[in-house]
């Protein structure tokens, strides 16, 4: 039986690969690592299928076990960085007053995608009405490619609505030997300029991602593996490689994705921040209700029709060098040892560490000269510097990977202590101050933004640098804070566990309730032609009544989770005892089992918390939804839980709509709402009016007997 899968996580040092076995659960059975091959002939492809090897080497794993493979890329966003894209010949399409408009918005010039690096446009316009002849594209393309395009775009005012022309540009040029890209195809949301903008960039990357794409599946398959291979995406799903050579943009910041996707499956995170610690950086993301938090992408401050996840990067991590201005410590970071081309002191032999000079630094070029490096033994030049690893290792804060030499590392802090006067202690805390420091900001600022509840949020780290950053962070913010297990592989195991995804976005000023369901219902039929099981496709809809665009997000996986027969699950009063810890709840207070659909289970509980410096004492509803195995799911500080069956859903949703709708500057705000059928939890707090709630419910519901239990859950807005 096909049950492991392949998880390989392509970094800009390293390329690990794990294989984690699936059934009964997600356990990691074997990792492996090797340079990522960024100069080799066929590129990182190199490096994946080698790291693929040498896992399978030394874990005995055979083909025949292997039920997918996924890797990460970070071949789209260095593409972009570096300028390596094709040049793009843009056609535009339209005729009559919109034909002027969009002769004007397709030609989209030449877009900068980093200082110095400019993405290459040429651009011809066809009126439509005119003559649309295969003459007249030909001559069109013949021109393009004369001017010096290597690829081609086809983009017309409503394309969106009717791709045929779009389409029939492309056929041409794929007659000639052209790739292209149709605009319509990338985005189905309205206006133009963005549209054919993000279509461009889709296009540029097109000959590298093909060529890599290849060779990789070359590769894979001549070593005899027929399992499917899958691309991690920018939004934290996976999708085919077939579907990766279409819209090789989808790839574009995928960097940080695969450590969200670990932190949701592997870590099982419902409510959160998530911070992937490498050597250089901070990789810091949100988690609310299970589900990332995703925004709009940018290329050289240009919109794109794009959503990816909302990363925020801090230039601090484990390996990140202080900075010292006579006896004083200024700051810590931007640029890591490794950049700086010295060791760090707490992986240095106690032996070495003799005779320490501190000598100021400049990294590279630009950069400031105070960093510190360390001379020792009599050295002319640098060879070690201080680091956080070290000085979370010397506050006891480091208790699994990334444990260094205390002997060193107290050394270490001693003798620059002495110089700060700050003690070995002291020096240690101030050095996390102020590396810690940048993170807080970011941390609160994404609360703010975001308007999370702290009661819920706990700090997650992930990567090899995670204890040396976010135990010290969450210290400073006053928040909990855990470590993922197998941190130093979290991205890779977040590949291999990356659930099938897509998203379909649409402009739809006043959606009826038949046009969200039949949206619903092809971003479902998307994911399951990846190869998603039926009965594990989940479909979320958000209607933005202000830009007037309704997105669905659909997801799944290959197959449905199997149960090893000796894994014990929970007990019911191990479960209740999860909600209620969940809950904070102490002495008096209690949880209770309200409902349960499925696999998932609703548990409520009374809290009793302090006024008026303890005079008084309020009632708050907790909820908790918990699966069968402890994980959970949901959690509000405060709701409403109504059991019901599934035919009797949809009514009583409306009368807690009637009862719990507020109203504001903003009109009517109807109130957060959840329905809990079948081991799903459809999230209906995205829609924004009755009828859209009412009509997704119902489709919901619809898929159960009508006697069938559900929990419906719904929380008054503020």
């Amino acid at each position: 039986m096909k049950t492991v899968k392949i998880g390989i996580d392509v970094g800009g040092t390293f390329t690990h690969a794990v294989a984690v076995e699936t059934a009964g659960g997600a356990a990691l059975i074997g990792k492996a690592m090797v340079p990522t091959t960024h100069t080799a002939t066929e590129g990182v492809a190199r490096g994946v299928v080698e790291s693929l090897h040498k896992l399978m080497a030394e874990t005995g794993l055979t083909a025949d076990r292997i039920a997918l493979i996924a890797h990460s890329t970070t071949q789209a966003t260095n593409a972009l960085l570096e300028g390596d894209v094709a040049t793009v010949g843009i056609i535009g399409l339209g005729s009559g007053v919109e034909g002027k408009r969009a002769k004007s918005e397709t030609a989209v010039g030449d877009i900068e995608l980093a200082p110095g690096k400019f993405l290459r446009t040429h651009h011809r316009f066809l009126d439509t009405a005119k003559d649309f002849s295969d003459a007249a594209i030909r001559r069109a393309l013949d021109e393009l490619v004369a001017a010096g395009a290597e690829v081609i775009v086809a983009s017309e005012s409503f394309g969106v609505d009717d791709p045929s022309r779009e389409e029939r540009v492309i056929a041409l040029a794929t007659e000639m030997g052209l790739g292209g890209t149709v605009a319509s195809a990338i985005s189905q949301l309205y206006g133009l300029r963005a549209r054919t903008r993000t279509a461009v960039i889709n296009a540029s990357m097109l000959p590298k991602m093909l060529m890599t794409a290849n060779m990789t599946e070359q590769a894979v398959r001549e070593s005899g593996i027929a399992a499917p291979l899958m691309v991690m995406r920018s939004d934290g799903g996976i999708m085919s490689i077939e579907e990766m050579r279409r819209r090789p943009i989808l790839t574009m910041l995928s960097g940080p994705a695969a450590g969200v996707a670990a932190a949701l499956m592997y870590a099982k995170i419902s409510d959160g921040i998530f911070l992937e610690v490498g050597g250089t950086s901070t990789d810091i993301s949100v988690i609310k209700n299970g589900r990332p938090l995703v925004r709009t992408a940018e290329v050289g401050g240009h919109r794109l029709y794009l959503r990816t996840l909302d990363v925020r990067t801090e230039g601090v991590a484990g390996g990140s060098v202080p900075r010292l201005k006579g006896k004083k410590l200024i700051d810590v970071g931007p640029r890591s040892a490794h950049i700086a081309g010295l060791h760090y002191e707490a992986f240095t032999a106690p032996d070495r560490w003799r005779d320490p000079r501190a000598v100021a630094v400049q990294p590279k070029p630009g950069d400031p000269d105070d960093y510190l490096g360390v001379a020792l033994g009599g050295e002319t030049e640098p060879s070690v510097t201080l680091t956080p690893t070290g000085a979370s290792n010397l506050l006891g804060l480091v208790t699994g990977y990334g444990q260094g030499e205390m002997a060193t590392i107290r050394a270490a802090f001693e003798w620059l202590g002495t110089i700060t006067g700050l003690g070995a202690e002291g020096t240690a805390t101030e050095m996390l101050r102020l590396a810690c420091a940048k993170n807080v900001r970011t941390v609160t600022r994404m609360i703010d933004e975001y308007k999370l509840d702290r009661s819920l949020l706990t700090l997650v780290g992930g990567g090899g640098g995670a204890e040396a950053i976010v135990p010290f962070t969450a210290q400073l913010l006053k928040l909990p804070q855990r470590t993922a297990e197998n941190c130093e592989v979290i991205s890779a195991i977040g590949v291999a566990l990356g659930i099938l995804r897509d998203t379909i976005e649409r402009t739809m000023p006043d959606p009826t309730e038949a046009d969200l369901v039949q949206l619903r219902q092809e971003a479902a039929e998307r994911v399951l032609a990846m190869g998603a099981a039926p009965e594990t496709v989940e479909v979320t809809v958000e209607v933005d009544r202000q830009t007037k665009r309704v997105t669905a997000i659909a997801t799944g996986s290959q197959e449905l989770r199997t149960r090893d027969l000796n894994e014990v699950r929970p007990t019911d009063e191990a479960l209740l005892a999860t909600a209620g810890k969940s809950m904070g709840l102490t002495g008096d207070e209690s949880a209770e089992l309200r409902g349960a659909s499925g696999s998932l289970r609703v548990y409520q509980g009374l809290r009793l918390e302090p006024r008026l410096f303890g005079l008084i004492r309020t009632k708050r509803r907790p909820v908790r939804v918990l699966d069968d195995d402890g994980i959970v799911r949901l959690q509000l500080t405060r709701g409403t839980v109504k059991p019901c069956a599934a035919g009797e859903a949809t009514g009583l949703i409306g009368r807690l709509m009637d009862e719990q709708t507020v109203w504001g500057d903003a009109g009517a705000l109807l109130p957060d709402l959840y329905l809990v059928a079948g081991g799903r939890i459809v999230d209906l707090t995205g829609l924004a009016e009755r009828s859209q709630v009412t009509g997704v419910a119902r489709a919901e519901a619809d898929r159960l007997a009508p006697t069938a239990p559900v929990v419906v859950i719904s929380s008054r807005k503020a």
